[in-house]
């Protein structure tokens, strides 16, 4: 008998009640669309206020193939995800999102890839059909200047549409931090890594949960968990600054020195106070940033709480759990968590 290759798709979703019927259909029809290939489904829900987890509970009713999980609380997706990935025991993973922009049509592409060996084949967008011209924009500035601040390779225009490898999801299981930018931590765990260039799609039902203000944060997340360079611009920023000070200083003793000392202007004065004090808050908002971080870590939290597990009828990860056993007791490591 022929041993068939798993994927497991895994959707994170917060309130998406509208959009979850009308993908799964989709997804579904990606993974019958592969020959060979023993397709599941994982769907996590991250402390959704609407019908997001009844909508889940359908689909696995319906589906054997349909496992979901519901966490204690909104987390956030980065956790959202986390969660998902530790779940799945056995084969390839890939992340979709739960809005449909992301076409699960591309599932065979994605496999395609897999078993030529590569394994990390990450959707690369060529348009962003559906959103507004700043958002694009500002999502092309921050790619292009973390691509240039980070060692870790963080391609540009790449979401967490991808395919990962059982060998690239282990080791992703290893990295445990609290602050969590996952785009980042794909590009660190390395291994063979190939772009599938696509086209993303409007979102099928619902808003967008992420305005401007949150994707100013995930940027300045991503940013800090990815490199010191914004510190050392500080420190250049210092030193500069003090070499400005000194050559004004010596200016004004050698001005005072041959024409006298006249008293300077009010304004001259408080622009050098206002100037010199703007560079010191950025600069200890820079090691504040950096140092709120790491009191993150210093704390150890899990990284989410679960509240039901709803496995699949196939058996998502070989487990004798019955459905809808609850875990809302349990510790949230990913090695202790799979029931």
């Amino acid at each position: 008998m022929t041993t068939r290759e798993r994927l497991t798709i895994v959707v994170a979703a917060c309130n998406e009640q509208d959009a979850l019927p009308l993908l799964h259909p989709r997804i579904r029809a990606g993974l019958d669309g592969v020959p060979g290939l023993d397709g599941r489904v994982l769907y996590v829900d991250d402390g959704s206020s609407d019908a997001t987890w009844a909508r889940m509970q359908q689909l696995a009713a319906g589906d054997p193939a349909v496992a979901a999980l519901r966490l204690a609380r909104n987390f956030g997706k980065e956790a959202a995800l986390t969660a998902g990935l530790d779940l799945v025991g056995e084969g390839a993973v890939l992340i979709l999102d739960a809005d449909g922009q992301d076409p699960p049509e591309l599932i065979p592409e994605f496999v395609a890839l897999w078993r030529q060996g590569y394994d990390d084949v990450y959707g690369t967008r060529l348009a962003r059909a559906g959103e507004g011209w700043a958002k694009r924009v500002t999502a092309a500035a921050f790619y292009r200047v973390i691509g240039r601040l980070s060692k870790t390779p963080i391609p540009a225009d790449t979401g967490d549409f991808r395919l990962l490898s059982a060998r690239a999801l282990a080791a992703l299981r290893q990295l445990r931090e609290r602050q969590r930018f996952m785009k980042g931590l794909f590009g660190w765990v390395g291994f063979r890594r190939v772009a599938l260039p696509y086209h993303r799609e409007p979102r099928m039902a619902g808003r967008t949960k992420f305005g401007f203000w949150k994707l100013w944060n995930f940027a300045l997340e991503g940013i800090t968990s990815f490199s010191t360079a914004p510190l050392r611009v500080a420190t250049y920023l210092g030193l500069v600054t003090a070499a400005s000070a000194f050559a004004f200083a010596v200016w004004v003793v050698g001005k005072a020195a041959l024409y006298g000392d006249r008293v300077a202007g009010w304004p001259t004065m408080m622009a050098v106070i206002l100037f010199l004090g703007g560079v010191q808050l950025i600069a200890l908002g820079l090691i504040g940033e950096y140092l709120g971080r790491l009191y993150v870590e210093a704390k150890q939290r899990p990284l989410y709480l679960v509240d039901t597990w709803q496995p699949a009828d196939v058996a998502l990860s070989g487990a004798s759990a019955s459905k809808g056993e609850r875990h809302a007791d349990r510790s949230t490591v990913a090695r202790d968590q799979v029931p």
